[in-house]
């Protein structure tokens, strides 16, 4: 065989094994995220991500233990939250937050240091200065 035409050959497929393989990395990249649930959406038996904004007067702590209440952006349903773990610096009442866990008893207890706190944008209105 002519050694011009293997090496189109192997280019050809070195070439298609790239595409291939960048194709299955995007796909799994995409179907592996999962969307935020908020505390009204969100059932006992099943793992979430729960996002939504911690209310105010609800921080406090027990030990290890952080428990605060996540609401809907609409203020129309809350839950209870359980956390242990590493807590950001910008978490503070009010701020939006995404924590992973599951609903027990009422009580939506966070994976430890699972607690992602949301910086609110400089574009939008402040709740605080209103």
């Amino acid at each position: 065989m002519d050694p011009r035409r293997k090496r189109k050959i192997r280019l050809a497929v070195a070439l298609g094994a790239a595409v291939l393989l960048a194709g299955a990395l995007i796909y799994t990249s995409f179907s592996a995220s999962t969307e935020a649930s908020k505390p009204s959406q969100i059932e006992p038996g099943r793992s979430y991500e729960l996002t939504g904004k911690v209310v105010k007067g609800s921080v406090s702590r027990d030990g290890d233990e952080l428990r605060f209440r996540v609401r809907d952006r609409d203020g129309t349903a809350s839950v209870p939250v359980a956390y242990t773990g590493a807590v950001p610096d910008p978490f503070r009442e009010g701020r939006e937050v995404i924590v992973s866990g599951e609903l027990r008893d009422g009580t939506f207890v966070a994976e430890r240091d699972s607690l992602v706190t949301k910086c609110p944008s400089k574009f939008t209105k402040d709740e605080q200065s209103s």
